[in-house]
């Protein structure tokens, strides 16, 4: 039985840059630092002689570990377009948030891009329980990964 989502895994070109962003500018917790190699390894992802960087960080309250990996060994493969939100497949990562107007104006200060003001959801097109509001704005990590903060209240 599925008890929850234990972790999101990001492959990164530069482990430090993505460390420092998702530590200092997101508020996760650095919990562990490894280097990963062999045959475990390699069976899991089907990739042959794996050596890889891994960063453990927790969000500051309770959710998924985030899991930051930067491959030395086959290198890291670039994507053919850009993280478009429209693209097949798994598009962004959403922390639910309290306080959104202070985590994007903290963000911005750090010269973080959002690609719009933070949206109220329409009432007409998603309805919660309980009268409860999303508002929701969607920002790209410094490797360009799509993310959003979402608050409900």
């Amino acid at each position: 039985m599925i008890e929850s989502i234990d972790h999101v895994n990001l492959v990164v070109r530069d482990l430090a840059r993505m460390t420092e962003f998702y530590r200092d500018v997101l508020g996760c917790r650095l919990t562990k630092e490894v280097s990963i190699s062999g045959t475990w390894i390699d069976e899991v992802v089907g990739l042959s002689g794996v050596e890889a960087d891994v960063v453990y960080l927790d969000l500051p309250e309770e959710g998924p570990r985030i899991e930051l990996i930067a491959y030395r060994s086959p290198a890291g493969v670039e994507p053919a377009v850009l993280n478009s939100p429209n693209l097949y497949g798994l598009r962004h990562l959403a922390f639910r948030v309290s306080e959104i107007d202070m985590l994007v104006s903290k963000l911005q200060s750090a010269d973080v891009k959002f690609q719009s003001e933070i949206k109220s959801v329409p009432e007409t097109q998603v309805t919660y329980n309980g009268g409860v509001k999303k508002r929701l704005v969607y920002f790209r990590d410094p490797e360009d990964n799509l993310l959003e903060f979402c608050e409900y209240k």
